[in-house]
């Protein structure tokens, strides 16, 4: 993955070839392929480990705030920071992540999982508070990723990311608070491993 991280770091998307991967790594094309079936294989789980790195990074430098908003606000400010010093690698990672098919569900589902998991580690709402409130942290994740690929794209400007996810942050609230007006953001249904369901009333996002 070091190999197919630093291709897209120097060309972006489609300087991410899987000769040239094999290549990189000093492996066979045929290994490569055993293991990563095509590209959006390779970016897609170069993004999981970027998570990992995220959420280790979370871990030992613990967000100062208190507010559950707040600390969600931070914590992707951070991740802003990371790609803006990567952005051909980032634009690659989005893209194979919206590109992706079915081949590539169980390593989509494995990102999905994750951003969840950093997104509670970081809202500090406890375990049941979190799960009650699942519906507007999946919201946050959308629009995350979504404002993310914009910003990437050229479609918007850092601060109108910035802000974006900063809305969405707000639709979490402190544990006794109530939603904002007109709001229901709590699930009742919880998905099975592996699927992500919207079971909060918002529209599915892609």
């Amino acid at each position: 993955m070091d190999a197919t991280a630093a291709l897209a770091a120097a060309g972006g998307f489609e300087a991410v070839q899987m000769r040239e991967v094999a290549e990189s790594a000093g492996v066979a094309l045929g290994t490569l392929y055993r293991y990563f079936p095509s590209k959006i294989h390779l970016l897609v789980a170069v993004l999981h480990d970027q998570l990992g790195q995220l959420r280790a990074t979370l871990r030992e430098r613990p967000l100062p705030e208190e507010d559950p908003a707040e600390r969600l606000e931070h914590a992707l400010r951070r991740a802003f920071r990371a790609h803006q010093r990567e952005p051909l690698l980032a634009e690659a990672m989005m893209r194979a992540l919206l590109f992706a098919d079915g081949s590539a569900r169980e390593e989509v589902a494995a990102v999905t999982r994750l951003t969840g998991e950093i997104l509670r580690d970081a809202s500090g709402l406890p375990e049941a508070e979190a799960r009650r409130q699942e519906g507007a942290l999946r919201v946050i994740r959308h629009t995350w990723q979504s404002a993310l690929l914009s910003w990437l794209s050229g479609h918007c400007t850092l601060a109108e990311a910035h802000a974006d996810v900063a809305t969405a942050c707000r639709l979490v609230t402190r544990p006794g608070e109530t939603e904002p007006d007109g709001v229901k953001m709590t699930s009742t249904v919880h998905p099975r491993a592996g699927e992500d369901r919207c079971e909060s009333g918002a529209d599915p996002q892609p």
